[in-house]
């Protein structure tokens, strides 16, 4: 069964568009979503929550176009999200038990124990971490099926961030559950993501499973004169260092043979994110 089914999306603004965007996101996986600002993420998130209208194309969830009952079976972590600040996390609460069908008190008063929250003071004296730990709590606590999390873990510190990560693992162990997560901490998907989709400029331009993407394209390090002896195709992206060249390259077996005396290597997701973007073009296979 598929979490998420996109076909054909096309979002259009004055100076920006998602462009034919297709992705199906399998149930039970966790599905990391990257690019730099402006790319989309937002935009296409808040196109999968029904926040804003398409143009064209069609979004459906847990195989049904969106209404009020998939709204249960979603908890939703926005970048720009926030709670009144007058609120308490105890009046939170009652006002969830009245949004939620299954709203579990014990469980979201359990997370807040483990997030070490105060229950009675208002959300306007939390620091920007703890308002993002209120904000998990809060979507994790009412039982969704689907976590939509656009940078759930930003200021928060390596040791929290470490054991919310734990807590998303947690989740995704129940077959039908499904995260989609937006984030600038590539890190933290190369730790929990199963799969990458890299969108820019409004593209969908890589989509594969982690392990793929890593094993699958490099890093090839060489000096002017040996850089010029490269086939060109054999060139995605590319930048002129002080002291050598970064290329990026797909296929590293190939590459490898292809080249042997040249350093080739490993690539992180972050490297894979910032030579795609910031490289000068190559040609892709």
């Amino acid at each position: 069964m598929n979490t998420i089914e996109i076909t054909s999306l096309t979002k259009k603004y004055s100076d920006f568009a998602l462009k034919n965007i297709d992705i199906t996101i399998p149930s039970g996986t966790i599905v990391g979503l990257i690019g730099e600002n402006g790319a989309g993420k937002t935009t296409l998130i808040k196109s999968i929550l029904g926040i804003i209208g398409i143009d064209s194309g069609k979004i459906t969830l847990f195989n049904q176009e969106k209404n009020s009952n998939i709204n249960e079976n979603i908890g939703v972590v926005l970048d720009n999200m926030f709670f009144p600040e007058l609120l308490k996390p105890d009046d939170i609460n009652k006002v969830m038990k009245n949004s939620y069908k299954n709203w579990d008190e014990m469980l979201y008063y359990s997370y807040l124990k483990d997030f070490k929250l105060p229950t009675d003071k208002a959300v306007r004296t939390f620091s920007k971490g703890m308002r993002k730990k209120l904000e998990i709590a809060t979507a994790l606590s009412h039982h969704p099926k689907l976590l939509i999390l656009d940078e759930p873990t930003s200021g928060l510190d390596p040791v929290v961030r470490s054991e919310i990560l734990d807590i998303f693992l947690n989740f995704i162990q129940v077959e039908d559950h499904t995260i989609l997560l937006s984030t600038h901490i590539t890190s933290d998907l190369e730790q929990v993501a199963d799969y990458i989709i890299f969108i820019d400029d409004g593209e969908i331009v890589l989509q594969d499973s982690k392990d793929s993407l890593l094993d699958n394209f490099g890093v090839l390090k060489c000096s002017e004169n040996e850089f010029e002896k490269i086939n060109k195709k054999d060139i995605i992206r590319y930048q002129k260092t002080k002291y050598h060249y970064d290329i990026l390259v797909q296929n590293k077996k190939e590459i490898k043979l292809k080249y042997p005396n040249y350093i080739l290597d490993k690539i992180t997701l972050e490297e894979l994110m910032v030579l795609y973007i910031k490289g000068l073009k190559g040609e892709m296979k």
